[in-house]
């Protein structure tokens, strides 16, 4: 086969493997039917990147394919254990600093605007430029809502467990901790792994999700677990997001900030242009506020949200399989 290079970098802790060469051709469509088509006809390439012996269970990647909408600078996927997501804030603040070192957009001090095309849609970075050198990146969110408050299920040995569902470019559930008996700083990532696990696999099966936009983008990624805090005053509030095959987020999850600001906004509890901090499992932190409010296609109200980072450079490779190595092509041990 031929070899693939990558360009690794990560965002507040989480992994950000993109791929520069060595992919065959995509045929031409829309990004949703790119993503289609490769899920379907490359997944083994997916594999190889992701998994081990190149990879692990939580690792991240983008690719990036042409784009198919006027004024796009870059369109990618996103993928990682399980599959093919539709949107990734984390990742998303990583290629912002990438466009703009690889010349992909011409640098522009003090900021730089690179629009990336996501399967869930246009989205918006702002790279901070200083002496030609690129640095934080916050993005602008496809519209994100509230889609169902103050749900409630029992879960096995757990309890009643309350719960919102609310979507930032992907649909997740979120739930206090306190509910599981969990503190953030005190118990192991792997009982916030199975709490959100849990929790996912029920909403799962009990909630139906719909998107104005299109039916592809109506499943449930993850859960994020909360300390319930909202992240006013300057005080972080601590989440950790669970989203895939039970992939952890180093990060505190872009697509997740915006989510639980879609949720703040429409309870109440976040105003436009209300500064919040949000601090990952691993102490990194991503800024956030509620933008503007939209109205979404059946009518019904959203926000735009902000999202703030810093994402960093860890390698670059040049990857391949050997012939008769089944192991190469890739494995997952948890």
């Amino acid at each position: 086969m031929d070899k693939l290079t990558v360009i690794d970098m990560h965002t507040g802790g989480e992994p950000v493997r993109i791929v520069t060469g060595g992919y065959p051709p995509i045929p031409a469509g829309t990004i949703l039917e790119k993503r289609a088509w490769v899920r379907e006809n490359l997944d083994h390439l997916r594999k190889m990147l992701m998994f081990e012996p190149r990879g692990h269970y939580d690792m991240y990647g983008v690719l990036p394919v042409e784009p198919d909408l006027p004024g796009a600078d870059l369109a990618v996927l996103f993928m990682h254990n399980e599959g093919y997501s539709t949107m990734c804030g984390h990742a998303v603040i990583a290629l912002g600093r990438y466009a703009v070192d690889q010349g992909i957009v011409a640098a522009i001090e003090p900021l730089t605007t690179v629009n990336i095309k996501c399967p869930c849609g246009m989205v918006v970075a702002s790279v901070e430029v200083k002496d030609g050198k690129a640095g934080a990146v916050s993005f602008e969110s496809v519209p994100a809502f509230l889609h169902a408050r103050d749900l409630s299920v029992d879960l096995p040995g757990r309890g009643r467990i309350a719960f919102d569902v609310a979507y930032g470019g992907a649909f997740y559930a979120l739930a206090d901790c306190s509910q599981f008996g969990l503190a953030f700083g005190r118990d192991r990532a792997r009982d916030f792994v199975d709490a959100a696990t849990a929790l996912t696999e029920r909403v799962k099966r009990d909630v139906p999700l719909s998107h104005p936009d299109h039916a592809d983008l109506a499943f449930l990624y993850g859960s994020i677990l909360t300390d319930g805090g909202n992240g006013s005053g300057g005080i972080a509030t601590r989440n950790v997001c669970v989203f895939a095959e039970a992939e952890v987020d180093r990060s505190p999850t872009g697509s997740g900030v915006t989510a639980r600001l879609a949720a703040m906004h429409a309870k109440g509890e976040a105003g436009v242009g209300q500064p919040r901090l949000f601090e990952s499992i691993v102490g990194s932190r991503f800024t956030g506020e509620v933008a503007r409010q939209v109205a979404l296609a059946d009518g019904r109200q959203g926000i735009v949200a902000r999202v703030g980072g810093r994402a960093h450079y860890s390698g670059r490779a040049e990857y391949w399989v050997e012939d008769g190595d089944e192991l190469g092509r890739g494995f997952l041990v948890r």
